[in-house]
């Protein structure tokens, strides 16, 4: 009897695919709409600065005035004891949450709301930050990190500045154990091994004298564990006819 391929293993989710996710701090996103206030602004306060696995960059935990608590992206230069303003009133600050409409052009941002209330889905990765082009009548255009721009609802919020940890990828991992520790607080294997540099007992893509699938490499969606490799159910391959 046989073992199951690797891509059976890891489609199965047993615990050595599965991200380490007991060990996180928590969500990580903004207060609800409900504890904004409509005009004005209400005060929190940096805690603690915190590691959170699997994430590049440091968080923070907020208290409110009214005592709730929050964890929170923060910008380079925070510092523990820092008092942070929620709203549309609290002023250009690097670390302040605003609304888009009330953040001036060319202003760098980070951890946008993709819609208002969301908590903050875009610009959160180390050292990132989006730059706010222009705006219009209840939306504000935005240069994300790619170059890409985007338009938000004025009313979806972001803080001001540059998320910290910048220059985290320019550190050499050294060793592979490192590079394997790094992947495996994100769920990921590593080393990850080619299809077509493997035996074709371990993967439809194996076998044979040259390192090629040996066939299309598009399936089907209803395909069975193991066979469901390459290209699943794509709208097109092959290059684009004129």
């Amino acid at each position: 009897m046989g073992k199951r391929i690797l891509v059976q293993r890891r489609g199965r989710g047993s615990p050595t695919f599965r991200a380490k996710t007991h060990r996180r701090r928590g969500a990580v996103r903004y207060p609800p709409l409900a504890l904004m206030p409509k005009r004005g602004f209400i005060s929190a306060t940096i805690e603690d600065l915190v590691h959170d696995p699997g994430r590049g960059c440091p968080i923070a935990r907020l208290t409110l005035d009214d005592g709730s608590t929050h964890l929170a992206l923060v910008p380079e230069g925070t510092a523990v004891g820092e008092q942070i303003r929620i709203g549309p009133k609290a002023g250009i600050r690097a670390g302040h949450i605003l609304p888009l409409g009330k953040i001036p052009e060319g202003t760098p941002v980070f951890n946008i709301e993709s819609q208002p209330g969301d908590g903050g889905k875009f610009v959160r990765s180390s050292g990132t930050y989006a730059t706010i082009v222009t705006h219009r009548r209840g939306s504000t255009t935005i240069r994300l990190p790619s170059g890409k721009t985007r338009i938000f609802s004025s009313t979806a919020r972001a803080s001001v500045g540059v998320v910290s940890g910048g220059g985290r990828p320019e550190k050499p991992f050294i060793k592979a154990g490192n590079k394997h520790k790094h992947r495996y607080a994100k769920g990921l294997t590593y080393p990850k091994v080619r299809g077509v540099a493997m035996n074709a007992v371990s993967h439809p893509h194996g076998g044979g004298n040259k390192q090629r699938p040996g066939g299309p490499t598009s399936v089907k969606r209803t395909a069975p564990p193991g066979r469901k490799v390459g290209l699943i159910a794509p709208k097109r391959s092959g290059r684009k006819k004129r």
